[in-house]
């Protein structure tokens, strides 16, 4: 299980904003300046927390913890979140349409399940699974259902040294 992700963004205010929207959830100033936590107030501890754009984590050395420093970004990022929310297909349509930022519902056939793709600020990727779509994606992501759709038993893939 995953309890929290991070993520930067050009504007962390507003991004943590319209993710505590979607999630019915609260958002929260976090420790580092201008970072926000998302959320949704579950059992789990889960959240978002949402960095100033170009912030990375660094390891410390020795037995000094990770730390956070400004760096350079680019604009699109491989982090994405696959997150079931309480909100709505069309609520979350409407969010995207208020804020400016692409927001495409695809359907099975597009994809081996439905889910809302909603483009925070146009650059990182979460897939929303509102009420009803969850039960398709829990089917699909089975080991057996993988098989299928690989076509071949999946595999454990060797350590290269």
């Amino acid at each position: 299980m995953i309890h929290h992700i991070s993520i930067d963004a050009h504007n962390p205010l507003r991004v943590a904003s319209v993710l505590a929207e979607i999630w019915n959830g609260k958002a929260y100033q976090f420790f580092y300046p201008n970072s926000y936590h998302v959320m949704p107030c579950d059992h789990y501890g889960t959240g978002i927390v949402v960095f100033p754009k170009g912030t990375v984590w660094v390891p410390g050395a020795d037995t000094q913890s990770a730390h956070l420093l400004p760096a350079v970004s680019t604009d699109l990022v491989a982090i994405h979140a696959a997150i079931s929310v309480p909100t709505t297909q069309q609520q979350i349509e409407q969010i995207g349409q208020r804020e400016g930022w692409r927001v495409l519902t695809r359907e099975q056939g597009d994809g081996p399940f439905r889910l809302v793709e909603f483009w925070v600020e146009n650059r990182i990727l979460f897939e929303f699974l509102p009420p009803g779509f969850e039960p398709q994606y829990l089917q699909t992501m089975q080991p057996k259902m993988i098989e299928q759709i690989l076509g071949q038993p999946i595999q454990p893939i060797a350590v290269q040294g």
